[in-house]
């Protein structure tokens, strides 16, 4: 998906998850930015194959050496980066959460609002 969708979604994911500001934009740019180079890396990732491991090379003593695929390890770094930017929207249920709980209790009643009730009333 290009920069622009992924900004369109996540846009609406914050909107929906009532977490949106405008001063995110900049956040919500970058992590647009990150996830158009995920895909752009599984895409390329597919066309050569799909392998998971591929041979790197063989050692003094003829065995070959496999490694992880370097498309499939800068897709998994660039998940766990933009698992980052997610939540820091609120766009995790753990985040979430978080972000509900800290509403609730910021706009609860404070314990002097409760005592000046009391002697008020």
């Amino acid at each position: 998906m290009e920069k622009q969708k992924w900004k369109q979604v996540i846009t609406e994911a914050c909107v929906s998850a009532k977490t949106y500001k405008p001063y995110f934009d900049s956040v919500i740019d970058t992590l647009a930015q990150i996830l158009e180079t995920r895909d752009s890396v599984h895409e390329q990732f597919l066309d050569e194959g799909g392998n998971f491991t591929i041979i790197k090379h063989t050692d003094r003593s003829n065995q070959e050496n496999t490694y992880k695929n370097p498309l499939l390890v800068m897709e998994y770094d660039l998940n766990t980066q933009a698992l980052k930017y997610w939540s820091e929207l609120g766009l995790t249920a753990r985040s979430l959460k978080v972000i509900q709980n800290n509403l609730r209790e910021d706009s609860g009643t404070t314990i002097e609002d409760l005592l000046s009730s009391l002697e008020n009333g």
